[in-house]
């Protein structure tokens, strides 16, 4: 096999499509966001007959999914779900994660707490020894917005609101999005707990709580399957 041989777009289709093998068939599966998790929701639609539906993490998922023909469910109307599937801006060697670079990582959070096992996509360039390099996104109540910004700073990050068309980003949920860089996060559990307790937070981008259990990682080689 040709080490050059997958191009960015085939590795997430090689990686979307080896996460099929861990959708359970007659079992709702949870459904992540972004281009990665586009590829698995194009697979999962040749396994459409053998689920009963999704509960997704955002409402462009959802759209995809039903574009597909596969149902989508309340999160409410599921009490727990085999496996969830999405993808990961990081994730360092013990399966912990930042995610929401596609602004989704609140639904994601609550998905991901729903789910036995976080079975994480990705390409070989999100696997880190630290997390940290990418900017650490937080969704919160926009009046706490700059207070919270105050806060990182005082742990040596810099944080400022996402825009999109020079306004702020707003979210699924109504808030809006802080991405703090420069940031080490060495202890990802106790960072996690950590900011989840400050005021305005809604959800922190640290995914340590809710951890990968497997990680199937897009390579020159093919897909990899690490194990948490």
């Amino acid at each position: 096999m040709s080490t050059t041989s997958y191009t960015q777009d085939e590795l997430k289709a090689l990686v979307g499509q080896a996460a099929l093998h861990y959708v359970v068939p007659g079992e709702i599966v949870g459904v992540g966001t972004g281009s990665t998790v586009n590829k698995f929701i194009d697979a999962l639609a040749s396994m459409r007959d053998q689920i009963p539906g999704a509960v997704s993490s955002s409402e462009a998922s959802t759209a995809r999914l039903k574009a597909l023909g596969i149902p989508v469910l309340d999160a409410n109307e599921v009490s727990s779900l085999s496996v969830y599937i999405d993808g990961a801006d990081e994730i360092d060697g013990k399966g912990y994660m930042i995610k929401g670079g596609g602004a989704a990582l609140t639904r994601e959070k609550i998905v991901a707490s729903l789910s036995k096992r976080f079975v994480c996509i990705a390409d070989e360039s999100k696997k880190v020894p630290v997390l940290g390099g990418f900017p650490l996104p937080v969704e919160v109540i926009p009046m706490a917005a700059q207070r919270i910004i105050r806060q990182f700073a005082a742990l040596g990050g810099e944080g400022s609101v996402r825009l999109k068309d020079g306004q702020p980003l707003i979210t699924d949920n109504g808030q809006v999005i802080v991405d703090v860089r420069g940031l080490k996060i060495a202890d990802p559990l106790a960072f996690e707990s950590e900011v989840n307790q400050w005021p305005g937070v809604v959800t922190v981008g640290v995914f340590a709580h809710q951890k990968a259990a497997v990680c199937l990682l897009g390579t020159p080689r093919g897909v990899e399957t690490l194990t948490y």
